[in-house]
């Protein structure tokens, strides 16, 4: 795994920056953390002249701390927070024009394929779902109106791991744009600007707010144009976030570090439990040797993440039990908060996708998905086994 986590030699490490990028203690009075500017409006010294604020949807100091700093964690030059994940990918669609066509990664969240397919092609854009770890399946889906390449790596819900370089070279060389939704990743495990990413996609309500108790997306670029272009959308669109938003995911990122380290190490202890126990089918978690990418992830991760998933060799009753009757696990939509969940992806997140295109795509009726949290993993391995005992008798 690659272990260099440094940026810039007067940056300092992620884990200083997560703590530090995007504000200093202010310089009257001291204040450690940026203050919650709960103002709608600002003074300006005559018309037309402002101190660099006027109005929040177009820009807040406590915003303007967060996009900062988002943008120094992944490695990009500009950030834009948004009031939720699913306001900043549609930000991004924001940018095309009707009769342009989007590649997407077949295993996407069921929102955004809800956006792309519900939404956006209403307004004459065209999406080709495809299995984007196939180099061959990607370049044919490319056309000359292909304007975006949309990923997800690791995918929601099956974990695929995209090489993202590889794909970057393919909409680079057919002058499209590759935006990748990192959320499963955050900045700490994955930085995808510097495999050629033009956009990174984050919903800030998972990892980065990490505590469940927020809701909130962003962008991040290294092209000054790019980000003038999404800050226009942002602005005219208005789905920002409200400063009190900023303020807790600029708490939840101080400790993302240390919460990602402790995350990953579970998971990876109950995948390979569950990869032994005689219900289960398959374990999708790229940390696995057994895992079809667990190379690409190796390489272009810093370790593997807190989510995973797995099939249960049950019918569509048991897997409903089991998920009913985990008492430490919650069962509960969403993902990346100090507290374990896990959901039915099949009838929950993505319920929007049509039924014969998601066992297509390999969500099943079988397939669970975890959000490991922070408790005990003695805990956590306990409640699965009773969960299983009772719903599966094996």
């Amino acid at each position: 795994m690659n272990d260099e986590r440094d940026g810039e030699a007067d940056s300092g490490t992620f884990e200083t920056r997560a703590i530090h990028a995007g504000w200093e203690p202010d310089a009257e009075t001291g204040a450690i953390m940026p203050p919650i500017y709960a103002s709608s409006t600002f003074a300006q010294d005559a018309p037309g002249e402002h101190r660099g604020y006027e109005y929040s949807r177009t820009g807040n100091p406590t915003r303007t701390a967060l996009e900062d700093n988002l943008a120094n964690l992944e490695g990009g030059s500009h950030g834009r927070a948004f009031a939720s994940g699913m306001a900043a990918i549609n930000t991004v669609l924001n940018l095309l024009s009707a009769g342009d066509h989007v590649v997407v990664g077949q295993d996407v969240y069921g929102g955004t394929h809800r956006l792309f397919t519900q939404v956006y092609e209403d307004y004459d854009l065209r999406f080709s779902f495809v299995d984007a770890t196939d180099p061959d399946e990607l370049q044919t889906a490319m056309t000359p109106r292909t304007a975006l390449v949309w990923i997800e790596t690791p995918t929601n819900p099956l974990m695929r791991v995209l090489d993202i370089e590889s794909v970057a070279r393919v909409a680079h060389d057919h002058d499209a744009l590759l935006s990748v939704d990192n959320t499963f990743a955050t900045p700490y495990l994955q930085r995808p600007i510097e495999y050629g990413a033009d956009i990174v996609a984050h919903s800030l309500t998972k990892y980065l707010g990490g505590h469940s108790d927020v809701v909130g997306g962003a962008l991040v670029t290294d092209d000054p144009d790019l980000d003038e272009r999404l800050g226009f959308y942002q602005n005219s669109v208005g789905a920002t976030p409200d400063p009190f938003a900023c303020f807790l995911v600029l708490r939840g990122i101080k400790t993302l570090p240390v919460r990602m380290d402790r995350h990953s190490a579970t998971a990876r202890e109950l995948a390979s439990w569950l990869a032994d126990h005689p219900a289960v089918e398959t374990v999708h978690y790229p940390g696995l040797s057994s895992h079809p990418h667990h190379d690409v992830a190796t390489r272009q991760m810093d370790d593997y993440g807190g989510m995973v998933s797995f099939e249960l060799d049950a019918s569509l009753e048991a897997v409903e039990t089991f998920v009913s009757k985990t008492d430490v696990f919650t069962l509960a939509e969403s993902l990346g908060g100090v507290e374990s969940l896990l959901e039915h992806p099949a009838s929950m997140t993505h319920a929007a996708v049509p039924a014969d295109e998601r066992r297509e795509n390999g969500i099943t009726d079988g397939l669970v998905r975890l959000s490991v949290g922070l408790e005990g993993v003695e805990d956590l391995r306990n409640d699965l086994a009773q969960a299983l005992s009772v719903a599966i008798d094996r």
